[in-house]
This record gives structure tokens, sequence and C-alpha cells, in this order.
């Protein structure tokens, strides 16, 4: 049981991935896990990341602009203002308290490239506040869960007649 709930839980961790594959991954394959625990694990698994990215994403970035190797110095440049011109429009439009509800939204809307990863790394990006930035995502990661648990349950029920 051990190694199955591990499972989950990398997968989870995985960019671009997360919940939003390891729940239909643990449904589809009938990991003999309860729901409830596929749930709980792939939410702990795919928040584990975010106060990382938090924290160090920004600085990996500014690193890569100073860094001797152009491609990566260009990509962490690109990174960095393509991230802060979308931060000053987020802004503009959605105001203080908008932008921690745009941020839960997208992280909660399980669509692909719409995750954690990608919520925290704008935050950090826009040097958002960590408290309310945790709170949207953590808030944001809870419904995606249970989004992507209703939607593994159902469709696998339909195709397996389970």
């Amino acid at each position: 049981m051990f190694w199955k709930i591990f499972i989950v839980l990398l997968i989870s961790m995985v960019p671009l991935i997360e919940l939003r594959g390891a729940i239909p991954v643990a449904v589809g394959m009938d990991l003999g896990l309860p729901e409830w625990l596929v749930l709980i694990v792939a939410i702990i698994g795919n928040i584990i990341p975010v106060p990382i990215i938090y924290f160090f994403a920004r600085k990996v970035l500014n690193w890569g602009v100073k860094c001797k190797w152009k491609p990566f110095k260009k990509f962490c440049n690109f990174c960095l203002k393509k991230g802060e011109k979308g931060g000053e429009k987020l802004l503009q439009k959605t105001g203080k308290y908008g932008t921690y509800f745009a941020l839960f939204l997208f992280v909660a809307i399980p669509l692909p490239g719409t995750g954690a990863w990608t919520g925290t790394l704008a935050a950090s990006v826009l040097n958002l506040d960590f408290k309310k930035t945790m709170i949207a995502i953590v808030a944001g990661v809870l419904l995606a869960g249970l989004i992507m648990l209703a939607i593994s349950l159902g469709l696998f029920k339909v195709m397996f007649g389970g």
C-alpha cells in the first residue's frame, strides 16, 4: 500500500501533470486505494513544491539572467519580462484582492498548464504576498482535486461499468 500511495504522491508533484494526472491514474489503474485517500495524497503532493517554487523561482530566473550561457540567459530574461508584463496587466484588471481570486481560479480549473506550479511561478515573479498566495493556491488545488476525482470516477464508471 505504501508504494501505491508513494506513486500517487510523486505523480502529483510533477510539473504540468500534478494532481490532474495523479487522480485519474490512481482511479484508472484501480490501485485499490480509497478515493478519499487518493484525493488527500494527490493534494498533499501537489502542494509540497509550492513554497519551494515561490521562494526560489525568481532567484533562479534572476541568476539565469546573469548566466554566461546565452540560451539560458535569454530564456530567464524572457520569463521574467513576460511574467512582470502579464502581472502588471493582471493587477490593473483585478485590483489588489482580485488578483488572489484570479490565482485561485487559475489553479482550480483543471486544464493543461493551469496548476499549482504555474500559478506559484506567476505569484513569485509578481512578488505577491506569500500567505495570500498559499491560501489561493491551496484552495485552488483542493477544488481541482475534487473536480478531477469527480470526473475520474464518472469517466471510469461509464467506460468500465464499475
